[in-house]
């Protein structure tokens, strides 16, 4: 697989199986994944990877919060309003996933609160001294994570909704006050059989999103 067929290949993936990631294969993805680009070489990302008892706490922890209806608090803001073109994208997303996934939209919004049931998440933190451009060298790791998983035979999924709960994650993973949490991405092997995964969604064209100038 080259590069391009990598990047094409790569799904987010909203059913895991329960397999568990071996460590090798984790430790693999998390050593491609630090060559990422940063800033002056400053490496922002300090990772905390979870499996086993303690992320069955967290999903545990999670679970409580959603039946309590406890207001979410994730540390990376969610926008406060999507500009037109890009929630005509969402819209777009959720009727490609009614008629690709048939029956399994209606499990979706429980797979996002058991965290896709996936048996590995790792949690991607920078200083909250930094700045918005730390938070691209954050991205540039996050695809990085994501692309190399895949030559593992691993899947992911980068998702807000593994964040919404800081206290829980700061209490299980011992995260120090001085990071800030600013992504979760699930990671395992693929449940193929769950219609959640059928999904593909839509790219847009390069007119729409590239400006070329000669």
């Amino acid at each position: 697989m080259n590069i391009i067929e990598a990047i094409t290949a790569r799904r987010s993936t909203r059913a895991f199986l329960p397999k568990p990631v071996e460590k090798n294969k984790l430790d693999s993805v998390l050593a491609a994944a630090a060559r990422a680009p940063s800033w002056a070489n400053t490496q922002p990302w300090e990772i905390f990877a979870v499996t086993g008892d303690t992320l069955e706490k967290i999903r545990n922890g999670y679970q409580q919060k959603y039946a309590k209806k406890t207001p979410a608090a994730p540390e990376t803001p969610r926008p406060a309003e999507w500009p037109e073109a890009l929630a005509k994208r969402t819209r777009q997303l959720r009727a490609d996933m009614a008629r690709d996934c048939g029956d399994a939209v209606d499990q979706f919004a429980m797979l996002n609160q058991t965290m896709f049931n996936a048996p590995a998440v790792v949690y991607i933190c920078m200083d909250k001294a930094l700045s918005e451009w730390s938070l691209y060298d954050i991205g540039a790791y996050s695809q990085s994570f994501m692309l190399a998983a895949i030559e593992q035979g691993l899947a992911t999924i980068p998702a807000i909704t593994l964040t919404l709960y800081p206290g829980i994650l700061r209490r299980e993973l011992k995260i120090p006050d001085n990071l800030k949490i600013t992504i979760g991405i699930a990671v395992g092997y693929a449940d193929k059989e769950h219609g959640i995964n059928k999904l593909v969604s839509a790219r847009s064209p390069l007119a729409e999103t590239v400006r070329f100038f000669e």
